[in-house]
């Protein structure tokens, strides 16, 4: 990533050029995390026939950092019977894994960090850390809801992160493949610049739609967003782990969420979109590529955001069978797949059309389900309007009779 010593030319000590780098990641994820929360409140509005924010700032775009203030102002509570340290620094064990994720992920070509050369494998090591801040954050706070809220999310991340990492394992293997036909070391199959320079003309989308559907399912359910909302629920568990919370303790949480959300979406649009390289190639100038690489980002996260109002939240049976019983075993055949075909010398548009028949199966299989678990227990149900009847003479005289 460029920064003072590169662009004016000032040599600068290595300390120097770290705490520039870190000063960026803290400005960016605020401004994201602020940009982020007014998106998502203007477009729950326009599906929900509402305006959202209007009065904080011109059409509320100061409405976050009015929240921000609020929070800064905000008394920290915490119960008297919950676990000091635990509990305060639960928020710190969410916050910083993700903090730590921006290093590897590539904004364009040069605009990156740091190049490391296991990136892909680094992302997914930290984003696992972030479990722990959570059911520290449930367990210290003494509370039954918070700690159900820690347990549901401990559960589902595990549950979801499997299919992730092994849809990731088929683009490796893509990219890999790729690296051994140029006659080149594979050891540069785990890096997250090198994968987005491989997709110069073919983004991975295309060769692994079931994995880019899988990975981007993997991300609403790590991120707890509708539908997979279980461990946070207001109506199950009261908020979830973080529900003992207030001030910037409950802050540290949600710029978590939001700064999750983006990187996650970003590390989509690297590996399966090809981040600023493709349709048009490295050469398009470095202003070009910032745009690529934001909006195909924000078309996605747009996409979440709309999942939020139009599909209603699981139940915790059906989220953890989603996963098992359908995810897991899509995503090994995936894997498997790609294999057999590699190792027989396939084509690139081979394992694209297996793994569309294998999103087209997956729909279907889903789809079959739903219509089979919507016609389970229900009854039939009469059709005719009802028919006004006449009240008699007699009827009206034996009721007045009753009443006396």
């Amino acid at each position: 990533m460029p920064v003072l010593s590169e662009l004016a030319g000032v040599g600068l000590p290595d300390w120097i050029d770290a705490l520039l780098r870190i000063l960026f990641i803290v400005a960016l994820m605020t401004v994201n995390a602020f940009g982020l929360i007014y998106l998502e409140r203007k477009v729950l509005a326009r599906f929900q026939a509402r305006v959202g924010p209007t009065k904080t700032g011109p059409i509320g775009t100061l409405q976050s950092i009015a929240d921000a203030l609020k929070l800064a102002t905000k008394e920290d509570v915490r119960p008297t019977t919950a676990d000091r340290w635990i509990f305060e620094l639960a928020p710190y064990f969410v916050f910083v894994p993700v903090f730590l994720m921006f290093i590897p992920i590539p904004f364009t070509q040069d605009w990156v960090v740091r190049d490391v050369e296991l990136g892909f494998l680094y992302v997914f090591g930290v984003l696992g850390l972030n479990i722990v801040g959570v059911v520290m954050a449930g367990w210290g706070s003494d509370n039954k809801y918070a700690l159900l809220g820690g347990v549901r999310a401990a559960a589902q991340a595990i549950s979801y992160e499997l299919p992730m990492l092994l849809v990731t394992v088929g683009v490796v293997m893509i990219a890999a493949n790729h690296l051994l036909d140029d006659g080149l070391s594979t050891s540069q199959a785990l890096n997250l610049n090198f994968i987005a320079d491989d997709q110069r003309t073919t983004p991975y989308i295309i060769l692994q739609p079931l994995g880019f559907a899988i990975f981007m399912i993997g991300i609403l359910a790590e991120l707890h967003r509708p539908p997979f909302d279980l461990p946070v629920a207001e109506t199950e568990v009261v908020g979830g782990y973080f529900v003992e919370y207030s001030g910037m303790r409950w802050g540290m949480f949600f710029l978590a969420e939001y700064t999750a959300l983006f990187l996650l979406v970003m590390l989509a649009v690297v590996v399966f979109l090809g981040g600023w390289n493709w349709p048009f190639g490295e050469d398009v100038g470095l202003s070009l590529q910032i745009v690529l690489t934001l909006g195909k980002a924000g078309a996605f996260i747009f996409v979440m955001f709309g999942t939020r109002a139009l599909i209603p939240r699981l139940r915790i049976d059906q989220l953890m069978a989603f996963s098992w019983k359908v995810l897991l075993p899509f995503s090994i055949v995936q894997v498997i797949a790609n294999a057999i075909i590699m190792s027989y010398g396939g084509a690139d548009w081979i394992l694209g059309l297996v793994s569309l028949a294998l999103l087209v199966l997956l729909i279907a299989l889903v789809s079959v389900q739903m219509r089979l678990k919507a016609g389970a227990g229900t009854t039939t149900i009469r059709r005719e309007p009802a028919r006004p009847r006449m009240i008699t003479a007699q009827e009206t005289s034996s009721a007045g009779a009753s009443g006396d």
